[in-house]
């Protein structure tokens, strides 16, 4: 195999060694041929050139990695690939999400893979184990902790009592939080895993806006030592239920006894779970991010593609599965500040809840109510986003 590189940062230079150091002897006849990077002053190796047709143009390659995250021009450049006859394998979770239909039309039609394993889960065989389960399951639930750098936030503040921004800091020296964090801390890269996921169990392209989204920008100590007190660990969860051709997805923060594996989820470690009607409940454990670990989950689609695997059932994102809002509720612990208390409580009016003592704060933990409800109140209520923090209990 004949492998154009689009990107040789932290994944693209994991999948470089693992192939040109034959990590592995099932990757002795890969050669990654040219590896496209932005500036000249990257170009430190002989295979890396500044000039995509030097890729895209070379009849040799027959399969590109796309490793170069965002939308653009990672989006032209798979579509690119794919008009081409070339195989594409991607880590690229938003580019995925957004597109994941028109790209896996445009390979069929092209006669072409078009592969993406590592963008749910790194190094977790997520996508492939769902696809394996739905051979013979319906698959009716679909969980996950899904990002590594919001599992360092928390456990940091949970063991050092330390506050949200210290621990912040800290994930950004480690590597693991970006100088803008946002797409983490307020839950979008786990809401493009979600979509992927959803996506596939669903056979439909579910959309962004259909996943009722809560990210842990606002929590506080006080609330770490709130959760303590319950013998709770609290993590940023993802779910999806699918019944009677209907799906539901939400991602929020989420409390788990101290003895379930999502409260034992640290640094870049990700679960991805689901249930299955003859399977029951199947968890995969293991590393999220990562160069290797990434590089790994690329590597392996390279290894389908070149060995013809056609043990899986054909994708298809045309379904009619319908998105159903109300389906998934349940009880949440709200603290808000004293400040926009009268207009928070009075968005909560019929809502049976119980007061909760919190240090320094307000908080109320509510009966099961529909998530849609939770997220319509708080919007009803005009508060900002730091004003307010949930959780599902």
């Amino acid at each position: 195999m004949k492998i154009g590189l689009l990107g040789c940062g932290v994944v693209g230079s994991g999948v470089y060694e693992i192939i040109s150091q034959n990590m592995s002897p099932m990757v002795e006849d890969f050669e990654v041929v040219k590896g496209l990077v932005k500036t000249p002053e990257e170009k430190i190796l002989p295979y890396m050139t500044n000039d995509a047709s030097e890729i895209f143009d070379n009849p040799e390659i027959d399969t590109i990695v796309e490793a170069m995250g965002g939308i653009h021009p990672a989006y032209e450049f798979i579509t690119r690939a794919l008009n081409a006859g070339k195989n594409v394998v991607t880590a690229n979770k938003a580019v995925v999400a957004k597109h994941l239909n028109e790209f896996t039309t445009l390979a069929e039609v092209k006669g072409v893979k078009f592969m993406y394993e590592a963008s749910v889960g790194g190094g977790v065989p997520w996508i492939k184990s769902l696809r394996q389960a739905m051979r013979i399951d319906e698959v009716t639930h679909i969980g996950g902790v899904f990002n590594g750098t919001t599992n360092l936030i928390l456990s940091e503040m949970e063991e050092k009592g330390l506050s949200f921004d210290e621990c912040l800091k800290t994930a950004q020296k480690m590597g693991y939080a970006e100088a803008d964090p946002t797409a983490d801390i307020d839950g979008i890269d786990v809401r493009n895993k979600l979509i992927i996921s959803t996506s596939i169990a669903v056979k439909k392209q579910v959309q962004a806006e259909e996943i009722m989204t809560y990210g842990i920008r606002a929590i506080a100590p006080c609330d770490l030592k709130y959760f303590k007190s319950l013998n709770k660990h609290v993590r940023l969860y993802a779910e999806a239920v699918i019944e009677d051709g209907k799906y539901c997805c939400r991602i929020e923060p989420c409390l788990f006894d101290v003895d379930q594996p999502e409260a034992g989820i640290k640094l870049n470690y990700n679960i991805c779970s689901l249930y299955g009607k003859t399977i029951g409940t199947l968890k995969y454990i293991g590393q999220g991010a990562g160069k290797l670990p990434t590089a790994n989950a690329i590597v392996q689609d390279l290894l389908d593609i070149d060995g013809g695997n056609t043990a899986l059932p054909k994708l298809c994102f045309g379904g009619d599965a319908q998105c159903g809002m109300s389906m998934l509720e349940g009880c949440y612990y709200v603290r808000y500040s004293a400040d926009v208390a009268d207009k928070l409580e009075a968005a909560f009016d019929g809502v049976e809840k119980t007061a909760v003592e919190v240090e320094g704060a307000k908080a109320f933990v509510t009966a099961s109510i529909p998530t849609i409800s939770l997220h319509d109140r708080i919007e009803s209520a005009g508060v900002g986003v730091m004003d307010v923090f949930v959780t599902r209990i």
